[in-house]
């Protein structure tokens, strides 16, 4: 795209993400930063995902065997938002307040109040944002912060393509709470919301699913038709039997129609690759596996429609963080997933 621009040389000062100096214009598909955590039920820090994820990607080289020169057709981040940062922080220790109230204290009522009202303007923006980047002709990602952030974005990739679609989730968390503790827009409960609303994919396919309550699993055996969940537990007992991971991730690519979008909640993945995240569970899925998982979509004739990589933290504020591991692994996971949307749409080519 930049005749100048060489790949094996270390990124310039003013590059962006993964050290790529492609202007917005000319890039084939935007990352949206959505930097929120206010719902987040252990321990804060995702909102600062964005950033970190941002300052380990130019550690990252280009040269992937798996995705070719797919990064030559552009990836753009766009600014930090830091009206919606500020609007976070300033909000956050009421969050954490609300978690020492009794339920029934006028004050907690009040405060989840504000909190579900702040969600909704959030919501309002990733709507505007991922309504733009679509219009464009771009590939959207969305980059949390979160996992509630995505709510908007799966709804507008949605209305783009008359809901003929299906949503890949892998976390460790079922994500179908009802308005945990009270937030309508909870991260716990992002993919009730999603497949409650009248837009709704026409399935959810989940993996890595290891920590849920007896009403998520009750949701999951209620509607076969639509949510199949491919649990952690029973999925690694079938590898310790002597299944290959491989043809386990074909059968859950087969699960999926044609047009996917792919939710990753990184805490989806075994919590030494994450030990930042919000809400890290024992178990999950290896780096390889993902990047299987990944491949598989490929390999079964799927098209990413648009995804979201959430939940990336360094246990805290930047100030506080004492190691970059989560942003160097958030970092890659989300190249492979940049890599994998240009290759499922034909924009680059297979190598």
């Amino acid at each position: 795209m930049n005749d100048d621009f060489d790949p094996n040389a270390a990124p310039g000062p003013d590059a962006g993400i993964f050290g790529l100096p492609f202007p917005r214009e000319r890039c084939r598909l935007v990352l949206v930063p959505v930097p929120w955590d206010l719902t987040t039920s252990y321990r804060a820090g995702t909102a600062h995902g964005p950033g970190l994820v941002l300052q380990a990607s130019s550690q990252l080289d280009l040269f992937d065997l798996e995705l070719g020169k797919a990064y030559a057709q552009g990836y753009f981040l766009d600014p930090i938002p830091a009206e919606l940062l500020a609007r976070n922080e300033a909000l956050r220790p009421a969050a954490d307040r609300l978690r020492a109230l009794d339920h029934g204290d006028p004050a907690a009522a009040e405060i989840v109040a504000e909190i579900n009202a702040a969600c909704e303007q959030m919501n309002a923006w990733v709507y505007a944002q991922a309504q733009a980047v679509l219009a464009e002709g771009k590939l959207l990602g969305l980059l949390g912060g979160d996992h509630s952030v995505p709510y908007s974005a799966i709804r507008a990739v949605s209305e783009r393509h008359g809901g003929d679609f299906g949503v890949l989730h892998v976390d460790a968390h079922a994500d179908l709470r009802v308005a945990y503790e009270g937030f309508v827009h909870s991260h716990a409960s992002i993919m009730h919301n999603v497949m409650s609303a009248p837009w709704r994919p026409r399935r959810l396919v989940q993996v890595g699913i290891r920590d849920f309550c007896e009403q998520e699993y009750e949701l999951i055996r209620g509607r076969p038709g639509e949510i199949t969940t491919f649990f952690d537990r029973p999925l690694k007992s079938r590898m310790l039997r002597g299944e290959a991971f491989a043809a386990i991730a074909d059968e859950i690519v087969a699960a999926l129609p044609t047009k996917v979008y792919v939710s990753f909640d990184i805490d989806g993945l075994d919590p030494t690759l994450c030990p930042g995240t919000g809400t890290p569970v024992p178990g999950g899925l290896r780096f390889d596996e993902a990047l299987e998982l990944l491949a598989a979509l490929h390999r079964g004739g799927k098209t990413i429609v648009g995804f979201d990589l959430n939940e990336v933290s360094g246990g805290g504020p930047p100030a506080s963080w004492t190691s970059e591991w989560d942003g160097n692994v958030g970092a890659r996971l989300l190249y492979k997933l940049c890599g994998w949307s240009m290759i499922t749409n034909g924009l680059s080519p297979a190598p």
